[in-house]
Order: structure tokens, then C-alpha cells, then sequence
């Protein structure tokens, strides 16, 4: 919400036209995305003719604050409602950073994947404020993605897998 489609939306803007359709998913209780993201791509739509989206909304896996017992029952009802979204899009990338709604389309990314229906290739950026340590969307696709992008070199310290690009947004 808000800061975390900020930070892809920027990355997006420096994609190439080839990366198309791209496929929006966002929590249903965000009500700044859609407009911010309708907004980016009209401006494409002005550089490339041919440019392609969908929206999607899936409930969102977890509130802030919401105890961490009640939000695994949600992230399982969340997960439930991603797997035949993800099944419809059968996305190549999966490029996400941060908000908790990457999770549950992550893991029917992955689930699709085991089940040979469609591979996924995941690309996980950790927002920028995250400078120190992790966000917890982070700590649990650390393990789970192809590629594992960290914007401070404190982090890559931390975690070997990752990725430092230097600042990307």
C-alpha cells in the first residue's frame, strides 16, 4: 500500500515494452494502489502503444498490528484465493518488495511450480527503508526465491543469498 507501490512502480518504469501483460495483485483493502498504478500505465500507454495490465485484488494475508495466530489463519484463506488467480495467469516472473500480499501469490507460485503446471520465477526487492534488517515478507521468500534483491550492503552482510544492487528505487 502506498510506499511499496511506489517503490514498483519505479522499478517498472524502467522495464522494456516486452515485459507485457503485466498482471497487478494487491490486498482488497488498498485503496491508493489502483489509482497510482491506472495513473503509471497511462503514461506508458503514451511511450508504448501496445502496453497491456490487469488488475487483481485477494484478501490481504495480514493487518498491521493483527495478532501473529489470527494472521496465519488469514495467509491460509489468502493463499487459498491466490492459487486459482496465479493458476488463470500463469505468470513467467513474480516481481515483488514487501507488502504481505506477495506472499500468498509467491507460495501458489510455487505450489503451481511443484506441481509441474508452471514455473515461476521470483524476483523479491526489499523495500529501501528496510536497512538493517528484513521485512517479514522478506524473511519468509528469503528461502523461497530465485533471486533476492537487498538495497543496503548491511544486508547482503547478513544474508549471503541476496542480492546488492545499490539503491534500485
Amino acid at each position: 500500500t502506498g510506499g511499496h507501490t511506489t517503490e514498483i512502480l519505479r522499478l517498472l518504469s524502467c522495464l522494456s515494452e516486452s515485459y507485457s501483460p503485466r498482471h497487478y495483485i494487491f490486498a482488497d483493502s488498498d485503496k491508493m494502489s489502483e489509482a497510482k498504478i491506472r495513473s503509471f500505465e497511462q503514461k506508458r500507454a503514451e511511450t508504448f502503444s501496445n502496453s497491456q495490465f490487469t488488475l487483481d485484488r485477494i484478501p490481504r494475508s495480514r493487518e498491521v498490528r493483527q495478532s501473529w495466530t489470527s494472521s496465519v489463519v488469514t495467509t491460509l484463506y489468502s493463499i487459498l484465493y491466490s492459487l486459482p488467480l496465479t493458476y488463470k495467469l500463469k505468470p513467467d516472473l513474480i516481481l515483488c518488495n514487501g507488502p504481505g500480499t506477495c506472499v500468498p501469490v509467491c507460495i501458489s507460485a510455487l505450489l503451481l511450480g511443484l506441481l509441474g503446471i508452471k514455473r515461476a520465477i521470483i524476483v523479491y526487492v526489499e523495500s529501501i527503508c528496510r536497512v538493517e534488517t528484513l521485512s517479514l515478507s522478506g524473511r519468509i521468500l528469503y528461502y523461497f526465491s530465485d533471486y533476492f534483491i537487498v538495497q543496503w550492503p548491511d544486508l547482503k552482510e547478513k544474508y549471503p543469498k541476496s542480492v546488492y544492487l545499490g539503491r534500485i528505487v
